[in-house]
């Protein structure tokens, strides 16, 4: 494999109390969970629209305070939403918080009731993506100008499978890719040979890049059963397990920490 075999547990910020939603990532932390993300949402996606829910940079920051070992991010950050030298220097300032576990996750938005009630242009998902093309390399910039610095080198994880816009922005800056939650390992297969071509075309290496996705809660015991030894003998190595609130139950995720531990070796 290119890459280590590494479980995440996603922790969505909804339909709870945050004493309960950081609670489960100190649990996911001594679990053992090698990334602890969130989404950058200001609505709950799915259950009750008005339900409870908390904003994506604060939660993290509460989560680099909390934890000792998991790496922290967001899975991913909507673009649109922030200035991209703001989004540099709070997320160098979380590394910190962290000791150097922050991962700048970056996508190009897509949830409209978030656009229209937060008073941001939804506009086409071509702009969006160009926009992310744009704010990119000005984070990169950012981050090398900032007093201090980041701690390491910040990795850059991109989210999204779109083969004219979106993967070639993954084959120049990320370091890791997250092809979404597909329904099964042939929806993704167009996506990673478009990948491999762009990065070949390029020079590098595609498996430079850490390739995850991810999976539902209520799909743990099957997607292991059915799909996984799909997916890794395609390169994937990253799994991020979904948990909702309001009990983030992130013990249901042992045995894909067991079965890491058993790969890795």
């Amino acid at each position: 494999m290119p890459h280590p075999i590494r479980i995440a547990a996603q922790l969505h910020p909804q339909h709870g109390s945050f004493a309960d939603l950081r609670n489960a990532a100190v649990r996911a932390d001594a679990m053992g969970y090698d990334i602890i993300y969130t989404w950058d949402h200001f609505y709950p996606l799915y259950g009750k629209k008005d339900g409870a829910h908390f904003e994506c940079f604060t939660t993290m920051t509460s989560f680099a305070e909390a934890t000792k070992h998991a790496e922290i991010g967001p899975l991913v950050l909507c673009n649109s939403y922030r200035n991209p030298h703001l989004v540099a220097d709070m997320a160098r300032t979380i590394d910190h918080i962290s000791g150097g576990r922050f991962i700048l996750g970056l996508g190009a938005g897509w949830f409209r009731r978030d656009y229209e009630e937060y008073g941001y242009e939804f506009g086409t998902t071509g702009r969006r993506i160009r926009a992310l093309g744009r704010a990119i390399p000005e984070m990169i910039t950012r981050l090398g100008k900032l007093n201090p610095p980041p701690v390491r080198k910040m990795p850059i994880l991109i989210a999204g499978t779109g083969e004219t816009l979106t993967l070639p922005l993954v084959a120049r800056y990320a370091d890791s890719w997250h092809a979404r939650f597909p329904d099964d390992p042939a929806e993704v297969e167009p996506a990673v040979a478009t990948l491999t071509r762009l990065c070949d075309e390029i020079g590098r290496d595609p498996h430079e890049i850490e390739w995850g996705l991810g999976l539902e809660p209520t799909d743990l015991d099957r997607f292991m059963r059915e799909d996984l030894p799909a997916y890794v003998a395609m390169g994937f190595t990253q799994f991020t397990l979904g948990f909702n609130g309001p009990d983030w139950e992130v013990e249901a995720g042992a045995e894909w920490l067991a079965w890491r531990d058993a790969t890795n070796g």
